[in-house]
């Protein structure tokens, strides 16, 4: 090779070399740890994860190619939870995702510096995982599964479909959600709407068909469900018990609807875990949590089942069913 040439060609490469160290920087593999309180089989943790995933790609993460994610999953079993987040943190992601209350302080006991996302948590000041919403100053940071003024809503949805309703049962496990947090707004809205509120704290099989066969033998009852990692596992048990002691209930998540239940209105799960997915971008692109506000959701759904509402002798007013983001007949 003449020397003219070959100064040609070293300058060639070395005008090529910073757009070669670019791509090289740029698609370094970053990692993602997730820890779920349900069976990643599960087809709503699948939908969940789905979304998360879309939302992450929208971003320019792919697996395979700048992204691992790293999934360890609890199946309902809440004792199963720590050893877990034991797990996730020794691989030291650049980022944990927590879906729940109980993941998340799980994660936040074995690590005050990795980056932790949470999403499914309802209060979490209350549960200590964040000093404020508006600066968490911490390594955790999320999205708010539900606001407690949404229990109001839920109320009011009851006493549409069952002008008659008297009593309501705030139905749901304390160790798996923040139930002080719904039931102190629950009494707040009951007053002005007539209906006596009864907490009913539960923790198994057992204690839910218990529970709401005692409470279905006063007249004029119904039940409240605030999102809880044991009523969802356990959603066709009740469904089935409120619908054999007719039983007008509402529901947070549109899941139980499809299972046969009456009504529901709760956050829209896929645009909730986008919204995730944009704040696990920011930190792998070096924001940090402590910056990051606690987000509110910002779509909800409504879901009526018509044929629960005929099996239980009630009619459903024009407003509910106008307001229906899903009528399922």
């Amino acid at each position: 090779m003449r020397r003219r040439e070959f100064i040609a060609l070293l300058g060639r490469a070395a005008a090529l070399s910073p757009f070669a160290a670019h791509a090289q920087q740029a698609e370094r593999v970053r990692r993602v740890g997730i820890l779920l309180t349900f069976s990643d089989e599960d087809a709503e943790a699948k939908a969940w994860l789905a979304a998360f995933r879309q939302g992450l790609e929208r971003r320019g993460w792919r697996e395979g190619r700048n992204l691992h994610i790293d999934i360890r999953s609890a199946s309902a079993r809440g004792e199963r939870i720590p050893g877990l987040a034991k797990e996730l943190v020794a691989l030291q992601p650049d980022v944990l995702l927590a879906q729940s209350t109980a993941a998340a302080r799980a994660l936040q006991r074995e690590t005050q510096t990795l980056p932790i996302v949470f999403v499914h948590v309802s209060d979490p000041i209350g549960a200590g995982i964040v000093t404020s919403l508006a600066r968490p100053e911490a390594n955790l940071t999320g999205v708010l599964h539900y606001e407690a003024g949404i229990v109001g809503k839920w109320l009011a949805m009851l006493k549409e479909i069952s002008p008659r309703l008297a009593r309501v049962s705030v139905l749901a496990n304390s160790k798996t959600t923040a139930f002080d947090y719904f039931l102190r707004s629950a009494q707040g809205a009951a007053s002005s709407l007539g209906v006596e509120v009864i907490p009913t704290r539960i923790e198994s099989a057992a204690d839910i068909e218990r529970s709401i066969e005692e409470f279905a033998r006063v007249p004029d009852s119904g039940l409240l469900l605030p999102p809880d990692a044991t009523t969802i596992l356990h959603q066709n048990l009740i469904v089935r018990l409120a619908e054999s002691h007719r039983l007008p209930a509402v529901y947070p998540m549109q899941v139980f609807v499809k299972t046969g239940g009456l009504m529901s209105y709760g956050t829209d799960q896929d645009s909730m875990f986008r919204l995730v997915a944009s704040y696990v971008d920011r930190i792998l692109r070096g924001d940090k949590p402590a910056d990051l506000p606690v987000q509110a959701p910002t779509r909800y759904e409504t879901a009526v089942n018509l044929k629960a509402a005929k099996t239980l002798g009630l009619t459903v007013p024009p407003g509910l069913l106008v307001a229906a983001d899903e009528v399922i007949e």
